[in-house]
């Protein structure tokens, strides 16, 4: 996923990236810190401009193809700029100001004819971090969250029962798959195969892959609890095995 931030230099663009990652593990692309490295070779014209922008978009691109969420901060001032850089699966337009300390930046601005979020002045930074991240469906990591950790080999049902369950007790789920493919006759699928078939029933699931892990140790006060849930007989008789033959696995 990409979240492209941009609007006039000093209007908050980096401030509000920089919070929503205390809330999300992501990559932070700022502008200021490619041109001091990647974009040496570049300034100011409209021309370098656009060649930045173009740059920024297919850092993003190649890093969300990875699997990262990509937060982008610049100020992307045209529509020229704005096409170079590609498509962002949501646009925050920070426009908190009507005019930066860079004269040549205002001349160049063009207001966005096209943008998903606005941030306006007079919006507490704690709200415009829930306004984007209720927008574009992050999952704050601070937030109690529940743990399954399984094979899923592939999803069905049941697993599907427990994590409503999970849903109802913190709100959010993290869907933990060990990374068992080839060490049995029972795990065919590999981590891409199980992600396909749980975004079947819950396309916006936070998975995450993980090692074959086959203990689970904790001392005291460890600030979590492992539950066992009871789920109704017919769910608890499902059989990853027959979901495996129905499916030619």
């Amino acid at each position: 996923m990409i979240i492209l931030f941009f609007g006039l230099p000093g209007s908050g663009k980096t401030t509000l990236a920089k919070e929503i990652l205390k809330h999300t593990p992501a990559i932070h692309l700022n502008a200021d810190d490619v041109r001091a490295d990647l974009s040496i070779d570049l300034g100011f014209s409209p021309e370098d401009r656009i060649e930045q922008a173009r740059r920024m978009g297919a850092m993003a691109r190649l890093l969300s193809a990875q699997g990262h969420v990509v937060l982008v901060d610049f100020v992307n001032p045209t529509e020229a700029t704005r096409k170079a850089f590609g498509k962002a699966d949501f646009t925050v337009w920070v426009n908190r100001i009507n005019y930066s300390r860079f004269e040549d930046t205002n001349f160049l601005w063009e207001t966005p004819e096209k943008f998903d979020i606005q941030i306006v002045s007079g919006m507490e930074l704690a709200t415009e971090v829930t306004v984007v991240m209720a927008a574009t469906g992050l999952y704050d990591w601070k937030k109690p969250t529940t743990l399954m950790l399984g094979r899923y080999q592939p999803w069905h049902e049941g697993h599907d029962a427990l994590y409503d369950v999970g849903l109802d007790k913190t709100g959010q789920v993290l869907v933990a798959v060990r990374d068992t493919q080839g060490t049995s006759e029972k795990d065919p699928l590999s981590h891409d195969q199980v992600t396909h078939y749980i975004e079947k029933y819950r396309p916006n699931a936070l998975v995450m892959r993980v090692p074959n892990i086959t203990n689970i140790i904790y001392g005291r006060d460890v600030g979590y609890k492992i539950e066992k849930i009871e789920l109704s007989s017919d769910l608890q008789e499902i059989s990853a095995t027959k979901k495996r033959q129905e499916l030619g696995l």
